[in-house]
């Protein structure tokens, strides 16, 4: 039988005609040309797959111009078979395993645990927006928060977090 909640909403948005089909992150991330490289690394490191199950995820999604910002042959260094360990750690960098839609994130500078157990990331939440230190010394700013996908949600970013020097969170 049915569930009568799921058959009601259906029923109401076939009947105000906005009915959108839920797309996973991943599916959101392959159609939006900003993603390509996120995408190729993520498909090189073996975690579409995961990222398309049903989470919840939050993912920090770095665009291609963050990516071409890392030096010269990083990204390709990456994506080689023999670096697959290093790319799943940078990419696992970038999820939590909660959905974290912005209103969920407090005022100030707190600890987020990424899906990369032995790191953390500072995110600080102030009228300026939400910026992400990873540690390196360089900042990324959210640039476009909360989009929604049916396993999670996706905040996009500026700058590729590097794992390794613990932020100081303050």
């Amino acid at each position: 039988m049915p569930n009568i909640k799921t058959t009601i909403a259906a029923a109401a948005l076939a009947v105000s005609g906005t009915a959108v089909a839920a797309e996973s992150i991943v599916e959101i991330a392959t159609g939006d040309e900003r993603f390509s490289t996120l995408v190729a690394a993520v498909t090189a490191a073996g975690l579409a797959e995961t990222l398309s199950g049903p989470g919840p995820f939050t993912v920090y999604a770095p665009v291609d111009d963050a990516f071409a910002a890392l030096p010269a042959g990083t990204v390709e260094t990456l994506l080689k078979p023999e670096n697959k360990d290093q790319l799943t750690e940078v990419l696992l960098y970038h999820v939590d395993d909660r959905n974290l839609p912005s209103s969920a994130i407090p005022v100030g500078s707190n600890y987020f645990k990424p899906v990369l157990e032995s790191e953390r990331l500072c995110i600080t939440k102030s009228a300026d927006g939400v910026a992400i230190d990873d540690g390196s010394g360089q900042l990324s700013n959210v640039i476009i928060a909360d989009i929604q996908a049916d396993n999670g949600v996706i905040h996009v970013i500026d700058k590729v977090l590097l794992p390794g020097t613990r932020p100081a969170c303050h």
